[in-house]
């Protein structure tokens, strides 16, 4: 079924536009109402990253949980895994993110998880927005059940030793200067801080938001700021996470940037080496390159494609029992350490991977060469058509040739068309590309 409010990664869009403080509390009173219906429901754990309008979002939750008689812990600025991590330790029944991930400060979003640590399923989404329609009505809470609100400040130490633990405890970084770039984001004070409590000497970058910075020309989104610093301080690596640093990018001494297909290549060869891989393959998106997929046909392990979205990875990592997955824009996510998409985890990993090796990043990041490439975003007030979409791809993909692959879709998360193009002919893909999002921008033009 269609829907009004939940795209594939929760409720986002701009602040004040589609999400409003009255939108917000709908979401609080109907998320409360489904989970105590469900017989939990009386606790909800809320994070936030660093926009100005998590203010109004989260005090606007905190009323439309307490109103329906759930007790509301507000931790304050935590990274999106973090917050899928401390639902599960403090036994809540319900978790919150507020954020946009790794769009620009005017928008934000509400993730939302279950007492499990793992994203809503798309039913429970339904239900929510179902009721969000229709009212709580008769649910409200007598006034002598309304719910409580406690801000927590134990998270960012609690994520910190979380995050060491995924390391063998005589890890050392000792020796590796470490750029980080925090995107001015969720965790511009716990990435910073593990990276230290684990020896490494650390150069700290987008680690002062105020409100309206986020994913500025930092973060994972834009490397170039990290591949500078990197130079500018000759460091082993450079680490970028976005906004609520469930992404992440590398880069490397030389400046070069590593995507989430070669960092997803990596960790799965490093967890197959040590015979820990539950399955041989890993699950990655429709986005990611063929030549990961070549890749890993190479090592005798499969490549399971999914719909775009983490949350898609994530169900078909647990309905087919593979504990390692991803998508190429650096959402990876490792079962045997974490529910969600987690930027840190998953740069621990590389460095560890590097410091093992005796290698520089420029050499072990590398796993493979992509095929070649080009992405565009095309602008669009208003969706096109699946059957528009469809059209084009069946007009333009023979033009590729045998390897070449043609992907446009509507972005789940932004008013934009993805168009993706993928072969041999560099010549070919730029022409396709062009000619698709010459026709998408006329489109949206006699809209």
């Amino acid at each position: 079924m269609a829907r009004k409010y939940f795209g594939t990664d929760g409720v986002r869009g701009l602040a004040n536009g589609l999400l409003t403080p009255d939108l917000a509390m709908k979401i609080g009173q109907a998320a409360g109402v489904v989970f105590r219906a469900a017989g939990n429901g009386r606790r909800v754990v809320i994070g936030k990253d660093t926009r100005v309008s998590g203010y109004m979002i989260e005090n606007a939750l905190v009323a439309g949980f307490a109103s329906v008689g759930v007790n509301v812990l507000q931790l304050g600025p935590a990274p999106t895994p973090a917050v899928a991590m401390i639902v599960r330790a403090m036994r809540a029944d319900l978790g919150v993110m507020i954020s946009a991930s790794h769009n620009p400060f005017a928008d934000n979003g509400i993730k939302l998880f279950g007492p499990d640590g793992f994203k809503l399923s798309d039913a429970q989404e339904e239900e929510i927005e179902a009721l969000v329609d229709a009212g709580v009505g008769k649910s409200l809470a007598r006034s002598q059940e309304i719910g409580r609100a406690k801000r927590i400040s134990s998270l960012p130490a609690r994520y910190v030793e979380y995050v060491k633990r995924t390391l063998p405890r005589d890890f050392s970084l000792d020796g590796l200067r470490v750029v980080i770039d925090c995107a001015n984001g969720a965790a511009y004070k716990v990435a910073p801080e593990a990276l230290w409590e684990l020896g490494a000497e650390v150069v700290t970058i987008g680690a002062e938001p105020n409100g309206f910075n986020i994913n500025s020309g930092c973060g994972s989104t834009s490397p170039d700021a990290l591949r500078k610093k990197v130079l500018e301080v000759r460091a082993d690596i450079g680490v970028a996470l976005d906004g609520d640093a469930d992404r992440v990018t590398i880069v490397d001494e030389k400046g070069g940037v590593i995507d989430g297909d070669q960092i997803i290549a990596l960790i799965a060869e490093r967890v197959h080496a040590e015979g820990k891989l539950s399955q041989p393959g890993v699950v990655a998106t429709i986005m990611s390159n063929g030549g990961l997929d070549t890749h890993l046909q190479g090592k005798n392990l499969e490549l399971v494609r999914t719909a775009v979205g983490d949350r898609y990875v994530i169900e078909r990592m647990r309905a087919g029992n593979y504990n390692v997955g991803g998508e190429a824009s650096g959402h990876i996510i490792l079962a045997d350490h974490a529910t969600t998409g987690d930027g840190l985890v998953a740069g621990l990993q590389v460095l560890a991977a590097i410091l093992d090796a005796g290698r520089p990043a420029s050499e072990v990041c590398r796993r493979f060469e992509p095929l070649p490439q080009m992405l565009e975003s095309v602008p669009t007030p208003q969706r096109p058509s699946a059957e528009r979409l469809q059209q084009m791809m069946g007009q333009f993909a023979p033009q590729l040739g045998q390897r070449g692959r043609l992907l446009v879709r509507a972005s789940g998360t932004e008013k934009l068309v993805r168009v993706m193009a993928e072969g041999e002919d560099h010549a070919a893909l730029a022409r396709v590309t062009g000619e698709i999002c010459a026709l998408l921008r006329g489109d949206a033009l006699a809209a």
